[in-house]
């Protein structure tokens, strides 16, 4: 699909500063949850929605290249993650024992015990910054709209 087209469609006032407001929430709010991660957990934003992940999946494994769509990290960027994580005790690879083509991240005890540890204060967190502030139509709003743009995102792909 082209995003050229003979006339450019222009946002309006109301339009442009929805998104100059939502493109700001895109970058602030994983910020703050990063500072959140890194002073409670000694965690990158990513690292823990790694960790997260894996806690959440049978065997606490998963592949890597599933891993990297659920943390949007491309391949290269995700290794060294993973080496990071390894370093630490948190998790270690293997191959996938159904097809050696690919390798799984596994979840070790003590990246286990690290995620449960962290989740209270991350969940404290994304409440105080999100779900506070929000009313329930609100939130059923957001999420509606979060749906329907990742949707939208994934047909084009």
């Amino acid at each position: 699909m082209t995003h050229r087209q003979a006339a450019p469609r222009w946002l309006d006032s109301e339009e442009l500063q929805t998104w100059r407001s939502f493109t700001y929430l895109l970058h602030r709010l994983p910020t703050e949850l990063e500072k959140q991660l890194r002073e409670d957990a000694q965690l990158s934003y990513i690292e823990y929605y790694a960790l997260a992940g894996l806690s959440e999946e049978p065997g606490r494994r998963m592949r890597l290249s599933e891993l990297a769509i659920l943390t949007n990290a491309e391949l290269s960027r995700l290794s060294h993650l993973i080496s990071r994580l390894e370093k630490r005790g948190f998790l270690y690879r293997e191959p996938d024992p159904e097809d050696g083509r690919y390798t799984h991240a596994v979840l070790t005890e003590a990246g286990y015990a690290h995620v449960v540890e962290s989740a209270p204060g991350h969940v404290e967190r994304v409440r105080e910054l999100v779900y506070d502030v929000l009313s329930e139509t609100e939130l059923r709003t957001l999420r509606t709209a979060a749906d329907k743009i990742t949707r939208r995102i994934e047909a084009d792909g």
